[in-house]
């Protein structure tokens, strides 16, 4: 299938390209830092920013995408399911 974009470089406000499952830990680094984050299940979470700075974002609806660069989701505060991260 032809790709009209693969030569153009795509910026922070351009759709995401990959996603891959994310599973709450700790301590442990996502594989990559994210451009988006969706939840699939409505909650909360405990996140630390590409910044490395530490939130806690709560009443998320399931089904939100939230333009966050994100290094961790954290598993203590995270109550939010079915998370994609978006790169």
């Amino acid at each position: 299938m032809p790709d009209r974009f693969q030569t153009l470089s795509p910026g922070l406000d351009a759709p995401a390209s990959h996603g891959f499952a994310v599973t709450p830990h700790d301590s442990n680094d996502l594989s990559e830092v994210t451009r988006a984050l969706y939840v699939g299940g409505a909650g909360a979470l405990a996140v630390v920013l590409a910044s490395g700075a530490s939130v806690t974002l709560s009443g998320i609806a399931g089904g939100t995408i939230l333009p966050l660069r994100l290094r961790q989701v954290k598993a203590t505060g995270t109550t939010a399911t079915l998370l994609v991260g978006l790169v």
